[in-house]
């Protein structure tokens, strides 16, 4: 399948070069009207929640459904937690997304089981991960991902609004091994532009930031969050 993203026998940097332009990623999608905008304003890749405890869940037949409304070139993610090899499964056959995205407990050799590509999520400022040297140790083990998306640590897993110390990651770019960085956590339209500049990642990553209410994309966010990450790319041209 597809994916807009570096494979990961390519080299990865940070920036990949100057001038490039900040992929968009906008995770927890629930509605026809929030993809529609999405992918009007020229987002990347759509990301659908397949974790139940989660605010923006959706069942793999209702994201099949809402898959039928992204075009060509717009990637789809499917989000999973610690889920069981029957529901990826499920997934991958009824919404055939481009990539996979772990945030739990997964092992590298549990998420190359499932003969996709994939991101791997990590949880940044919390216990297990505090400073940018744990930071670094861990994401060694990961060069089989896609990519590295780095979020808050929080209760919940992803979609919780906090953002986190992005000097945690100045070790990471520089790994041998690194790979294409994502940043999420506590991104907004107010945000996003500074965060790019002090990071150049390859993509950014957005959800409650662009909403109304949980699940509940608004279009005036989804559009200036957009505006934003391009503004920000036109400066460091």
């Amino acid at each position: 399948m597809p994916s807009s993203l570096p494979s990961a026998a390519q080299p990865a940097l940070s920036a990949i070069a100057a001038g490039r332009r900040t992929r968009i990623k906008i995770c927890g999608m629930t509605r026809e009207a929030d993809i529609d905008t999405a992918v009007q304003e020229g987002a990347d890749a759509l990301g659908f929640v397949f974790f139940e405890a989660s605010r923006r869940y959706v069942s793999p037949d209702r994201a099949a459904q809402l898959r039928h409304r992204i075009p060509a070139f717009v990637d789809v993610v499917a989000l999973f937690v610690n889920a069981d090899t029957a529901l990826i499964r499920e997934v991958q056959d009824k919404v055939a997304p481009e990539l996979l995205q772990f945030h739990g407990d997964e092992t590298p050799e549990a998420c190359q089981r499932h003969g996709q590509r994939f991101l791997r999520a990590f949880r940044i400022g919390g216990p297990a991960l505090p400073d940018a040297a744990a930071v670094a140790a861990t994401c060694q083990h990961w060069e089989a991902a896609s990519a590295w998306l780095f979020d808050s640590d929080s209760t919940g897993y992803g979609g919780s609004g906090h953002g986190f110390d992005h000097d945690l990651l100045d070790a990471v770019s520089t790994l041998p091994t690194t790979r294409p960085i994502i940043l999420a956590g506590g991104l907004k339209p107010d945000n996003v532009s500074q965060a790019i500049a002090r990071t150049r990642p390859w993509a950014v990553d957005v959800s409650s930031g662009v909403e109304s209410a949980p699940g509940e994309k608004s279009a005036a966010s989804i559009q200036a969050f957009c505006q934003a990450v391009r503004a920000a790319d036109s400066l460091a041209d």
